[in-house]
């Protein structure tokens, strides 16, 4: 017999820890009892509480001339309990996620689990196709189990995963999934303000039909999950322990995130993807675990962390609709202050955070100099072609011929007008993808992580809100004002990550979380302005905000040309110190290069780059991530070759994204950004494949 002890179980919770475990959960209930009520004060109506309170008495009076009764059955009582049932089946998902994760960041949003719910309603819903309610939280449950298969088995969660690369493939198949999903609504245009509005999340119910039907189902998956206590508290020990100790631990995973999936799934089919409320309630109840330790069991947790949900999802729309009054609140969903709410989570939580290193790489060989000339040419050659391509191809198909009258200025006014509209779009796509594989590679560099890229760091999003905040507020001096707000938002919200993640010294894993954190809030408010503009302008603004080039000239691509001839040579001038800052922490010091201030200065100049090309192609994203990593690949891991690469394939990846989007469906068109989101993703996941299989 071996003289190793065997692990021994956990003690069962005595009386008075119960009681305590019982009060907070009756502590929890009065909380959404009372926000509940409050809840049913607020509408359009102008029935209040007195009005209420005499209508459950007894008395049948009129408010505006409507029975007390209607606004109550119809209105009050069906939002409070579609708010209720969502809540409880979105904090118990994330309670269960991170459970069976290990992970404090995992949640039915960063895992993708709600995007690809939302992905598989939206394509049923755009194409027309009406189903009942049962049918369409089967189809949202198998969108979402198919998401949450994909990341969970890129990021190895099963074992344990790291929270970056766990949240990196989260953001990334989630960025895809709702880049699919934004196709359909621009296609189908007539729906698409009403689906948008869906889309970031609203507890606008038709009657109570809905929330009647999906509450016994959310009750029934609760109570699974609350058996499945004991199993999870010695999960929480370790696979080796929990297996010696007779848990079969992969079909307790397995049952648990079913159960996350299926709840995710009913919530959405409820109320549309309302954000972070499965991130934000789990978290909230295990910080107050370290005070109230009963809490951390899960026969107390997952009912906590339910309840959590509901106050926090009740809380978020009367203090929406106590704001900005309950008409104004009505065209604001719900998703858009609980989305603020799961950001801040995450940058509390990434502040805690201790640096666990970079994203494993697959080993990159030394590539020879005639290798990287032969690449360059190439590279030039299909840039070349691409551009060609990009003037010639539409909705009218031109001949070389054409393009050389339309040089001469002796083309025919159709030919002219269709080169005149397609040059500057070219030229956007190609200057804003160089750009874009620049701050690619810079960011990549500096964080010594091959997944990152400006669109995940949130760079991109903020300088979307700026452009955002000129269009909708209608502020005087047209595009220079939008190159002024862009840039200025973009180099903000840079700052704003800088000064948060250099907090007890600047740690790579921490600058990437924090960078996410705040480009989801930035996107939340741009999504809040672009609701309460005008409904006429909702798909212009949409299609600028998923990445396009319609309508450009040459006068906005200049600005991204001017920064290009800047940044280049300021970053080949530093690339041996970019070149170091990418092996680890100790090789910069060792050869005197000052570490924090020269990742200050080359994230400065990608912040820059990459704000400006949205005045270009709008938000892209995945250019910064796939250009940087296919030039490391052909040419090696000197920063010397793999920047003009990397600047030629993303000027590539735009050209051809645009090329497509405006030839595919033509005479309709895809906006790039989605294109290059559509194309992007596959590589992204192999790339998260290769990564975990060579780690």
């Amino acid at each position: 017999m071996s003289d190793t002890p065997a692990p021994r179980p956990l003690p069962a919770v005595g009386f008075g820890r119960g009681a305590s475990g019982a009060a907070v959960l009756v502590a929890l209930l009065v909380l959404v009892l009372t926000v509940g009520l409050w809840h049913l004060t607020q509408g359009t109506s102008g029935a209040g509480f007195g009005d209420l309170l005499r209508y459950a008495l007894g008395a049948r009076e009129t408010v505006g001339g409507v029975p007390v009764g209607d606004v109550f059955t119809g209105s009050r009582l069906p939002r409070l309990l579609a708010g209720v049932a969502v809540g409880v089946a979105l904090g118990t998902a994330g309670a269960l996620l991170q459970s069976v994760t290990r992970n404090p960041l995992a949640a039915p949003d960063t895992l993708a689990v709600t995007a690809g719910s939302y992905f598989a309603l939206c394509a049923v819903a755009a194409f027309g196709i009406t189903i009942p309610l049962v049918a369409s939280g089967a189809v949202a449950f198998t969108g979402g189990l198919l998401a949450a298969g994909l990341v969970l088995g890129l990021a190895g969660a099963g074992a344990g995963a790291a929270t970056t690369r766990l949240i990196l493939a989260g953001s990334a198949v989630a960025m895809a999934l709702d880049a699919a999903a934004a196709m359909l609504l621009i296609l189908f245009r007539e729906g698409t303000t009403g689906l948008y509005a869906w889309g970031s999340g609203s507890l606008a119910q038709l009657n109570l039909d809905a929330a009647t039907r999906a509450a016994p189902v959310v009750v029934a998956v609760l109570a699974v999950a609350v058996l499945l206590a004991r199993r999870l508290d010695v999960l929480g020990l370790g696979d080796d322990a929990a297996a010696s100790l007779g848990v079969p631990v992969r079909a307790t995973r397995i049952v648990a995130v079913l159960c996350a999936v299926l709840l995710t799934s009913i919530s959405v089919t409820l109320a549309g993807p309302l954000a972070f409320v499965g991130l934000a309630a789990p978290v909230a109840v295990r910080l107050a675990a370290v005070r109230i330790g009963v809490l951390s069991r899960h026969g107390f947790l997952i009912p906590a962390c339910g309840l959590a949900g509901a106050f926090l999802v009740l809380l978020a729309d009367v203090t929406l609709r106590a704001i900005m009054g309950a008409q104004a609140a009505a065209s604001i969903p719900t998703g858009i202050p609980t989305s603020l709410l799961g950001a801040v989570v995450i940058v509390i939580l990434a502040l805690r955070l201790r640096d666990r290193g970079s994203a494993p790489r697959a080993h990159v060989p030394v590539r020879s100099y005639p290798r990287f000339v032969i690449v360059m040419i190439v590279a030039v050659v299909l840039l070349a072609a691409t551009v060609l391509a990009g003037l010639l191809a539409g909705s009218l198909w031109l001949r070389t011929g054409d393009l050389t009258l339309w040089l001469q200025g002796t083309a025919p006014d159709l030919i002219a007008r269709a080169l005149d509209d397609r040059a500057p779009r070219v030229a956007a796509a190609v200057t804003a993808g160089a750009a874009l594989a620049l701050a690619g590679t810079v960011v990549q560099g500096t964080v010594r992580n091959p997944l990152a890229e400006p669109g995940i760091l949130g760079i991109t999003a903020g300088a979307g809100l700026g452009a955002v905040i000129v269009v909708t507020s209608g502020l005087p001096g047209g595009r220079t004002t939008l190159i002024a707000a862009a840039v200025l938002t973009g180099l903000a919200t840079f700052a704003l990550i800088t000064v948060l993640a250099w907090r007890g010294g600047f740690l790579p894993d921490r600058f990437l979380l924090i960078g996410i954190g705040c480009g989801y809030a930035l996107s939340s408010v741009s999504t809040f302005l672009l609701l309460r503009a005008d409904p006429y302008d909702t798909p212009r603004i949409f299609t600028w905000l998923s990445g396009t080039t319609y309508g450009r000239t040459f006068t906005d691509v200049l600005p991204v040309a001017v920064v290009l001839l800047l940044a280049t040579p300021l970053v080949l001038g530093l690339r041996r110190q970019l070149d170091l800052l990418s092996i680890d922490e100790d090789t910069p010091q060792i050869f005197g290069v000052r570490r924090e201030h020269t990742r200050l200065v080359l994230l400065a100049i990608a912040a820059t780059a990459a704000a400006v090309s949205v005045i270009a192609v709008g938000v892209v994203g995945f250019v910064g991530l796939v250009a940087p990593h296919l030039a490391r690949a052909l040419v090696g891991v000197r920063h010397a070759r793999i920047i003009p690469v990397a600047m030629l394939l993303g000027a590539l990846l735009v050209g051809v994204a645009d090329t497509l989007g405006r030839t595919v469906i033509a005479p309709s068109q895809v906006p790039a950004g989605l294109m290059m989101a559509l194309l992007g993703a596959p590589y992204f996941v192999w790339l998260l494949h290769r990564s975990r299989s060579t780690a």
